[in-house]
């Protein structure tokens, strides 16, 4: 078990979702069904499941997590490139959020990798 506040992938992923949230601040009104709320749910799913799957008994029930994790930051970035290509909400955010999407999908990608 890992305390899941230690674990760098987790505080990355926290701060992908504080990003991710500030950035929808920014969104077209009319998306606050659509876009606005599967950035929300699936921004806080990554550190969600990160901890969760923290306190499983079993490496490979971790890994499952870690990989539930991985699989809603592949869905976060489709739903920013879809604001990238209607041109939805500040650039720069939009950006940072992406590059960080990035190098958090890296950190769980290699965490999930050296658990075994």
């Amino acid at each position: 078990m890992h305390n899941f506040e230690n674990l760098k992938i987790w505080q990355k992923a926290m701060d992908l979702t504080d990003l991710a949230l500030s950035y929808i601040e920014d969104l077209p009104t009319n998306e606050r069904y659509n876009l606005i709320d599967q950035i929300n749910r699936c921004s806080c799913s990554i550190p969600s499941n990160i901890a969760e799957g923290s306190g499983k008994r079993t490496v490979n029930h971790f890994a499952e997590f870690l990989t539930t994790a991985l699989t809603s930051s592949f869905e976060l970035e489709t739903q920013l490139l879809i604001c990238e290509r209607r041109k939805y909400g500040n650039g720069d955010k939009l950006k940072n959020c992406l590059n960080l999407t990035s190098e958090v999908q890296k950190m769980i990608f290699a965490f999930r990798e050296n658990l075994s």
